[in-house]
């Protein structure tokens, strides 16, 4: 079946499902629908084949199981499932919720800030108009009183008056849309900060609510809510265990028990538990920032009472700073309310998924099971002594303790640190591990165990455990968020744990390499840093030097050395002159040309030499 068509089928299903149970007065969200079609799909007691197409017969088995469950209300599995899904989509982690508090802010202002950064205002009605209107946005993003209580609109005008004179609104009109928009932005905070000191001066303040006194009252009084919860839920997750062990140990009693789900009831308050200390980690993050912010506010108006005191005119430059930051601070009261809000109605909310404990297990009933049964506490549980896995008896598995890992309370132990084993073994009980008997690391995960016997049992066959636990969280799908079997159903992430898959990926610090050394030279060192012995390196110098003798050099006079620089004068001697005629003139004389004739001789035996002159004459030249 291609995609499209296969979305198309799964929607209508969950549609169906959701108009069933609206016909019998129960109204089931679409996304609570949609994870209990994936939980009874996954179920192997329903038959359904996950690599078949769905037929009509099966889509109806499908429709009738679901709205079956939907409509339970004593299964407190029903409940840990919507409990879950609503955890899921209301909460976020701080950066999220303050990321998205304050897109939804800016979002919220963008009208009034487009009627200010669009204006064309020229008569004179229309620029106090536009006054008026930046008056309402500073007091509206910054949240400190009501743009309608005259008293507070007053104090803002002034404020605003002080740092940005209506006469100045021709220069901001001048300004492109973006430079509006940051200075809407600079004023709203140098406003709200000089309205901040005004108000420490006993000079002003209307309408600004005390933030740090409220936040002082309401975060004690919200931690201890839900301390008072957790102790609530943990001491009945510690009766519920109790009760479960007596029963493994006495098989008669599971089928008398078996309708009061007293497993799914533990899986409940387990997940209820763990969601109150994720809130309650939260509102202790809020706590310290206020605290941290509350000695940055006294220290800020400490300061800006140390340059202002009795002085009529203080520069911009070193209070607007101080304003700002001021704000900056303000604003981070507020944030810090809203969230403090919102965790308290998530842990109020929480709540209304525990119904089903009171109907079930009612306080005679519960009291009757404990009859011999001694209730432990997580704690307590680990505290008791238990003999230490011996590493001699593994040759192949890694095992860590305390003493030979760094990080030892940071590593992410997989099932939430409880005992894979016992849950495998006794079909779903829930018991602590014990990190101080050994952490089992194999395939690059973590396990813990509550007895030395159940870690030895476990390590013997590994997977086979790990298949019992998936199996077992296939027929309880709440299982695979509380244990956090998000890896082995990819499909089933919960958004809340999509940013926490990395953090799957810590490995233990078991070894660290260290060195020491001994000084050698004890004395300071003679070296001579002019000393090279590459001759890369020379060779490199010297394709320098050779460079710079080729270049010029220029000299430049400054005022400093004006008229104390040395001048030098040259004289040259003067050289020889001599004229020279343009024509030579000049007379020649023939040159004389006498020769002597038989010499070589003759037919006679004596020679005789005849003179000849053969030189011209004068005249002939």
């Amino acid at each position: 079946m291609p995609p499209t068509q296969a979305e198309s089928v799964i929607k209508n299903i969950i549609r169906e499902i959701g108009q069933e149970c609206a016909a019998h007065g129960e109204i089931a969200s679409e996304t609570v629908v949609a994870f209990m079609v994936k939980a009874v799909v996954l179920d192997p007691s329903n038959g359904f084949n996950m690599d078949r197409t769905l037929i009509k017969s099966d889509v109806q088995k499908l429709v009738k199981l679901c709205v079956a469950r939907l409509l339970d209300s004593k299964n407190p599995s029903l409940d840990t499932i919507k409990m879950q899904v609503y955890f899921d989509m209301n909460y976020t982690s701080r950066e999220d919720f303050l990321e998205e508090h304050h897109r939804v802010l800016e979002s919220r202002l963008s009208a009034v800030s487009r009627e200010i950064t669009d204006n064309r205002a020229c008569a004179r009605e229309e620029l106090e108009s536009l006054y008026r209107k930046i008056v309402s946005y500073v007091l509206l993003r910054s949240g400190l009183g009501s743009p309608t209580d005259i008293k507070i609109v007053r104090e803002a005008t002034a404020a605003l008056q002080s740092v940005f004179p209506q006469a100045e609104l021709g220069t901001f009109l001048t300004l492109s849309k973006k430079d509006k928009e940051c200075q809407l932005k600079e004023l709203t905070m140098i406003v709200t900060g000089i309205r901040l000191f005004n108000r420490d001066c006993g000079k002003g303040g209307e309408g600004i609510d005390d933030l740090p006194a409220i936040l002082h009252e309401a975060i004690p009084a919200t931690t201890q809510h839900i301390d008072s919860q957790l102790q609530i839920a943990q001491e009945r997750a510690f009766r519920y265990t109790a009760i479960l062990e007596k029963v493994t140990k006495n098989p008669l009693m599971s089928k008398e028990l078996e309708p009061y789900m007293l497993k799914e009831a533990l899986y409940n308050i387990r997940q209820y538990e763990i969601f109150l200390q994720t809130v309650l980690s939260d509102i202790i993050t809020c706590a310290q920032e206020v605290e941290m912010m509350i000695k940055q506010l006294a220290a800020q108006l400490e300061q800006l009472k140390m340059i202002v005191k009795s002085k009529t005119a203080v520069p911009t430059s070193q209070v607007f700073p101080i304003f700002i930051a001021l704000a900056s601070l303000w604003m981070s009261f507020q944030d810090e309310t809203v969230l403090i809000s919102v965790l308290s109605n998530l842990t109020t909310n929480l709540e209304l998924f525990l119904g089903t404990h009171e109907l079930l297990f009612p306080e005679k009933v519960i009291q009757g099971l404990l009859d011999g049964v001694t209730v432990k506490s997580d704690i307590s549980r680990i505290k008791d002594i238990e003999e230490r896995v011996h590493l001699p008896d593994f040759r192949k598995l890694d095992w860590l303790f305390p003493e030979t890992t760094a990080n030892f309370d940071k590593l992410v132990i997989q099932y939430r640190g409880f005992c894979g084993y016992t849950f495998a073994a006794t079909g779903g009980l829930l018991l602590p591990g014990n990190p101080t008997i050994g952490i089992l690391k194999y395939k690059e995960k973590y396990y813990t165990f509550n007895t030395r016997d159940a870690a030895y049992s476990f390590a013997e066959n590994p997977e086979h455990y790990i298949n019992l636990i998936k199996e077992k969280a296939k027929k309880n799908a709440e299982l695979i968020q509380l244990l956090e079997l998000h890896q082995q159903f990819e499909t089933l992430i919960p958004y809340s744990q999509m940013r926490d898959v990395d953090k799957h990926y810590i490995k233990p610090i078991t070894q660290c390499e260290s060195s020491t050394q001994t000084d050698t030279h004890i004395l300071p060192p003679t070296t001579v840093r002019s000393y090279e012995w590459n001759e890369w390196e020379l060779r490199r110098k010297a394709i320098r030097l050779a460079n710079l003798r080729q270049k010029m050099t220029h000299s430049v006079q400054t005022d400093l050395s004006h008229m104390r620089r040395d001048n030098s004068s040259q004289v040259y001697p003067l050289k020889n002159a001599g004229t020279q005629s343009m024509r030579e003139g000049g007379t020649r004389v023939p040159r004389p040309q006498i020769f002597i004739a038989g010499l070589r001789g003759g037919p006679s035996k004596t020679t005789y030499g005849v003179k000849v002159n053969l030189t011209r004459a004068v005249d002939e030249t």
